[in-house]
């Protein structure tokens, strides 16, 4: 409980204060302003060190990170807000820090079909190792929909290691009229635009591969994009949509009996769900994964690249890791540095003719 004549950050040296610091806390909040002084990193780090929980809420000035010692900074990690890549990417930051020897601190930001991460490192004048993010598939494409790209994915990033891929799938209410994965695509080949399906966003794999089964199929799907898994599965239990495109934050009300799971987008059945058929054992060639990894801003040097290549290339075989690949039925896809950044500039050439062919824009 903070004592209400206290303010902040002036409070932090308040005689209060400085008995507070004495009692270790079971949970704590530390909120610091922009305008921060160095000297009043005591108070952060005591925090740090005695609460068992701590929610942190600070802005550093450029000045003020740069002035401070090296040990008191942490590799910040920039994710998509999805349920298996919170559980994975934790999991890798967790075995990370202790392979590199420095706290890897995940920043949660959801929307923007996952695409926030590389909008923050694409602004970066140059890399110093200590921002890293996490690029889906998506980062690839937008440049090539949109008119005005603020990014260009073989210029603005320097690649440190890829990691995985997701199971995807398609769900329906378990009340729903369609018993499977032909019976859905036969109502709404017949029924134009009246079946509503949910995805994380425009241009993200989801959305394109639905397009793509759409025209493969002649079938017209009505497409609603979500900001996270949260949303499009409320809106299907609702029933203003009729089916949900996602990767497995559908699990628990699958495995509860709420959805039913009409196919995955695999190159074999999911191991926690095999009377689920594939997209290519329902005649439609397409295997769906959005594989990612994790790269920097650009420029950062080839030294510092190795020694994150390698730092998390152990964690990627770190059994906590790995455990959490398992969990989500998420295959382990290593490529070095080298082979990442040649992958990216393949998927780019891929991606561009489905991108052209659909005709799929953003602005």
């Amino acid at each position: 409980v903070w004592p209400p004549k206290l303010g902040l950050p002036s409070a932090l040296f308040d005689p209060t204060w400085q008995t507070l610091m004495e009692t270790p806390f079971s949970c704590g909040l530390v909120w610091l302003r922009r305008d921060l002084r160095i000297s009043d990193h005591a108070a952060l780090h005591h925090a740090l060190k005695h609460c068992q929980r701590v929610h942190v809420a600070f802005v550093f000035d450029t000045e003020i990170l740069e002035a401070l010692p090296r040990a008191d900074r942490r590799v910040e990690f920039i994710r998509e807000s999805l349920v298996e890549v919170d559980a994975q990417l934790r999991a890798l930051a967790e075995a990370g820090s202790r392979s590199l020897g420095q706290q890897v601190i995940i920043d949660n930001r959801g929307g923007a079909s996952g695409t926030l991460a590389a909008a923050a490192m694409a602004q970066e004048q140059r890399g110093d190792g200590y921002m890293v993010g996490q690029l889906p598939i998506t980062v690839f494409r937008f440049p090539m929909m949109s008119s005005r790209p603020t990014w260009d994915p073989m210029k603005d990033f320097t690649y440190i290691i890829h990691l995985t891929g997701y199971l995807f799938g398609v769900v329906v209410k378990a009340d729903s009229p369609w018993k499977n994965w032909e019976e859905f695509l036969a109502y709404a080949k017949a029924n134009p635009g009246k079946v509503a399906y949910g995805s994380p966003g425009v241009g993200t794999t989801l959305h394109i591969t639905m397009e793509r089964i759409a025209l493969e199929r002649g079938i017209e799907f009505l497409h609603v994009p979500f900001r996270g898994g949260a949303d499009n599965a409320q809106s299907l239990l609702s029933g203003q949509t009729q089916a949900m495109v996602d990767s497995t934050s559908w699990a628990p009300l699958v495995d509860g009996g709420q959805f039913r799971l009409l196919c995955t987008w695999g190159e074999q059945r999911a191991k926690r769900y095999p009377d689920a058929p594939t997209l290519v054992e329902s005649g439609i060639n397409i295997v769906s994964t959005s594989p990612y990894g994790i790269a920097a801003p650009k420029g950062v040097d080839p030294g510092i690249v190795k020694v994150l290549h390698d730092g998390f290339k152990q964690a990627l075989y770190d059994p906590v890791h790995t455990t959490a690949l398992e969990r989500f039925d998420m295959p382990l896809i290593y490529k070095s540095s080298e082979d990442y950044r040649a992958s990216v500039a393949k998927i780019i050439e891929e991606e561009g003719a489905v991108i052209r062919r659909l005709n799929l824009r953003i602005n």
